[in-house]
């Protein structure tokens, strides 16, 4: 290699061995280009954290070199960290497509963010940089304006395909296949694709067959339909809406993600009649099998509009014996006991609840399965290949579909979030290393959350907390009453008196030792905590967090 030649550097903060949290970097000499800035939702041990989102520290020590952020789709794990990442990085500009970039500006509305460079591109976009060419390919996923990005570089061009299925009959536009094709004809050295539904042989059924097999359900039954499903899937809800518009039935939405979608909808033209949807107070004005219901809480979210009506705590909504609940949607990875939870509360109510599993053309995935991710290897013809956004038994198996498809097996990198890929105009290999990790979000707070305050919830949600109030005499030096021992999660104190006073005793005896020494307050609380624990433990083989409180009561002395 030339020593005066520069490489371009290829790495992901976030989307390598998980699905969510995408963030993809190119970097080349001074200037970085930025692919998606999305969240990640947490696993149930991740207690009381709402998103996991990237450490984008590293992008913070090169925040002078970065030029644009550039994103693919408007899916949650695509822009739900934007808001995030421009409040901790200068981020110049950020390029999105027409529906991304109105759900981008209605998370800048609710947060009060009043950043004035966010750019709508088109497929004709082209934007030029110093060291970049960016251009855009049309793809079909299951939100509406979705597009592959093409990166020129001075050692060649990188495909990264964004989130892409191959549906020749889509409710929206098709694919671009021939500038794909055009793009592979020309020379593409390294292919960014995704691998979600790599472990999925065959391809994904078009949204078109999904259409008519919501039709049978409204033709088959009379009475009210309650149907859940993602707020994005912009083009499942255009189609509820006509299927709606064909059976005569009014639509109520209920979910703020899913009165946010309605409205992009309605303003871009994809759903055309407002007079389909009325408020709930109207909808005594109809019979039920004028009601359509179309909610959030697909995935079992426990706030969702679905659960509280599973719950019977809707506001609103009162489920009835009839009632048919549609789940038009797949299991996010984790979240499928959540899913059957809300399910099996439906059953209770005994109401008919069909979901994908039951009706199998009821949903079908946004994601390219297994032929559909052969054929975008064998239409962009990569020189090297790095397959993204997915755990790694996902990325494994798209490398195992790209040795099938010719491209050898030393060609292609299958990587972990802050691995470097460099490119030179002589080929592909790994470099050092960034910096990379998960940063949680608990409501307003941003990570000030770490792996000791998680190990801690979950101690707490495993053994409770326990706390000893002791008051001394600060003077004398004394214990001036028995330690006051209250617990939360650990044991009803009523009813384990007995041990209750095993443990004001052991906290006696601590107390007493410690204050015949020099002593302060820190090392006073250490030492019971270091004592009571292993004590505890013996007693219940449980190990709750010990929080002494010290009380400083003075004695009158007039």
């Amino acid at each position: 290699m030339n020593n005066n030649e520069k490489v371009t550097r290829v790495f992901a903060l976030g989307g390598l061995g998980e699905v969510g949290k995408n963030m993809y970097v190119i970097e080349h000499d001074d200037e970085i280009i930025i692919i998606d800035a999305g969240v990640m939702f947490p696993e149930s041990e991740l207690l009381g954290i709402d998103y996991v989102i990237q450490d984008v520290s590293y992008l913070k020590m090169n925040q002078d070199k970065i030029k644009a952020l550039v994103i693919t789709h408007g899916h949650e794990d695509h822009i739900g960290g934007i808001t995030f990442l421009i409040q901790n990085v200068n981020t110049p500009e950020i390029y999105a497509s027409r529906i991304a970039c109105d759900l981008i500006l209605k998370k800048f509305d609710d947060r009060e963010i009043g950043y004035k460079n966010l750019k709508e591109y088109n497929k004709d976009t082209v934007l030029k940089y110093k060291h970049f060419e960016i251009s855009f390919v049309t793809t079909t996923h299951s939100i509406p304006d979705s597009f592959a990005i093409v990166i020129k570089t001075p050692n060649g061009t990188i495909f990264e395909t964004g989130d892409f299925k191959f549906d020749l009959t889509p409710i929206g536009p098709m694919a671009d296949i021939h500038k794909m094709a055009e793009l592979g004809k020309n020379g593409v050295k390294l292919l960014l694709s995704e691998s979600t539904n790599s472990m999925s042989p065959g391809s994904s059924a078009s949204e078109s067959i999904v259409d008519e097999a919501l039709g049978d359900v409204f033709l088959r039954h009379h009475s009210r339909i309650i149907i859940a499903t993602f707020a994005s899937n912009i083009y499942r809800i255009k189609h509820i809406v006509e299927t709606c518009k064909k059976n005569n039935r009014k639509i109520i939405t209920f979910g703020r993600s899913m009165e946010n979608a309605k409205d992009i909808a309605l303003k871009n033209n994809m759903i055309t009649d407002k007079t389909i949807f009325i408020e709930p107070n109207e909808a005594k004005n109809y019979k039920k099998n004028e009601i359509c219901i179309l909610c959030t809480g697909s995935q079992g979210e426990p706030l969702a509009a679905l659960s509280r009506i599973a719950n019977g705590t809707h506001k609103q909504v009162t489920l009835q014996p009839d009632d048919i609940i549609v789940f038009s949607s797949n299991p996010i990875p984790g979240n499928r006991a959540s899913i059957n939870h809300i399910i099996n509360k439906l059953y209770l109510k005994g109401v008919k609840v069909y979901t994908n599993s039951e009706l199998s053309d009821i949903h079908t995935s946004g994601h390219a399965k297994q032929e559909e991710l052969k054929w975008m290897l064998r239409l962009i013809k990569p020189e090297y290949f790095m397959p993204i956004h997915g755990e790694y038994r996902m990325l494994k198996q798209h490398a195992d579909l790209a040795v099938d498809c010719d491209i050898p097996r030393e060609n292609i990198f299958i990587c972990k979030n802050g691995d470097v890929v460099e490119m030179t105009k002589d080929g592909v290999r790994m470099g050092k290393r960034v910096s990379s990790g998960d940063v949680y979000v608990d409501g307003s707070r941003v990570g000030d959350i770490g792996s000791v305050v998680i190990k801690d919830r979950q101690l707490m949600s495993h053994d409770g907390i326990l706390v000893s109030i002791i008051n001394l005499n600060p003077i004398t030096r004394e214990l001036l009453i028995k330690p006051n021992i209250t617990t939360r999660g650990f044991v009803l104190v009523n009813e384990n008196a007995e041990l209750i006073s095993k443990i004001e005793d052991k906290v006696t005896e601590i107390v007493t030792k410690v204050l015949k020494t020099t002593y302060n307050y820190v090392d006073l609380k250490n030492q019971i905590i270091l004592e009571l624990n292993p004590y505890i433990n013996e007693l219940t083989g449980r190990r709750p967090i010990i929080l002494p409180v010290i009380m400083e009561v003075r004695e009158n002395t007039n």
